[in-house]
């Protein structure tokens, strides 16, 4: 592995039992330590079950076809389950998108967290409830104390994403994986939630795969960024480069659609991400490109460095 890489993904390709096309592929990234790398894409691009597969754990029916991943020095997808559910948290914790879903409605928030303690940590009684009462503080929730007897509809949009990065860090992770963590709150509050990422990589060390739509959210926090479109990575560079000098028309796009003040008419990118089964045999862009050439429609583009720490996979770049 690359020095200082903690996470590598190795021509990763995502399959579904009972159909011969694959959901995700192929797709290779690393990840170094202390680093945020956002993951972008309009929905349905892939981006959420590559993130679960970097903890091996995929959804019913999908399974790893073919590729690694690689923490450290450990394939995750060559482990039994048993030891990969002991990886899970410990190592790499997951931050899901609706914290709503994601609780369990009939525990208090301070008895979940409290579980994963002893599950990972080996931690239990009245060690495991300080040690949430500091996690709770940790993540910026008020009254950390009270809120161990809280349920999770008792608290705000804002006070579960919080609970849940807190459930996220107890296993002490060095990875967090944070799929879509601010698409369902307010502005405001979107905004806390991203401060907090940056402060706990600032005073944990910790690496971020950071998952989003969000253009806005992906430059606020990312140090390199990767976007999405089919299944596969078309574009990745440091984040500065890729908005200021994207090379992927598909990138292009979507920064053409991104709102800005004084804009009065936005850009439209007309069509959708083809559903896996339905991909293009040359260029997956190429239906929606409106600067396809007709090679573009015969053969499909690696993805190729093109400038240092710069990929783009396009045959007119």
């Amino acid at each position: 592995m690359e020095g200082g890489t903690l996470l590598q993904v190795q021509d990763l390709v995502l399959g579904c039992r009972g159909r011969s096309y694959p959901l995700v592929g192929t797709v290779s990234f690393g990840l170094r330590a202390g680093e945020i790398f956002g993951l972008v894409g309009e929905s349905g691009c892939g981006k959420s079950l590559t993130g679960l597969a970097c903890l091996a754990l995929f959804p019913s029916g999908v399974k790893p076809l073919s590729g690694r991943v690689i923490f450290r020095d450990t394939d995750l997808l060559s482990l039994p389950e048993e030891k990969r559910r002991k990886f899970r948290g410990r190592h790499i914790g997951l931050i899901f998108q609706e914290p709503l879903n994601a609780l369990n409605p009939v525990f208090t928030v301070g008895h979940q967290v409290e579980e994963v303690l002893e599950l990972h940590r080996g931690l239990s009684g009245e060690k495991a409830r300080r040690e949430t009462v500091r996690l709770f503080s940790e993540v910026g929730l008020p009254d950390p104390e009270l809120r161990l007897r809280n349920y999770p509809h008792e608290l705000s949009g804002g006070m579960r994403q919080r609970v849940m990065i807190a459930m996220a860090l107890a296993g002490d992770p060095d990875l967090l994986v944070a799929d879509e963590p601010t698409t369902a709150l307010d502005v405001t509050v979107q905004a806390q939630i991203l401060e907090l990422f940056l402060e706990l990589r600032a005073r944990r060390g910790l690496s971020i795969l950071f998952i989003s739509h969000d253009l806005a959210v992906i430059r606020e926090v990312a140090d390199r960024v990767a976007v999405m479109y089919a299944g596969e990575i078309v574009e990745e560079a440091p984040r500065e480069e890729l908005f200021s000098s994207p090379l992927h028309p598909y990138t292009r796009a979507l920064l053409a659609a991104f709102p800005r003040l004084g804009t009065r008419k936005l850009e439209v990118l007309p069509g959708q991400v083809p559903p896996p089964g339905t991909w293009p045999r040359g260029c997956r862009f190429a239906p929606r490109c409106p600067e396809k050439i007709p090679l573009c429609a015969e053969k499909h583009p690696e993805l190729k460095e093109i400038r240092p720490h710069h990929r783009v996979r396009c045959l007119r770049v």
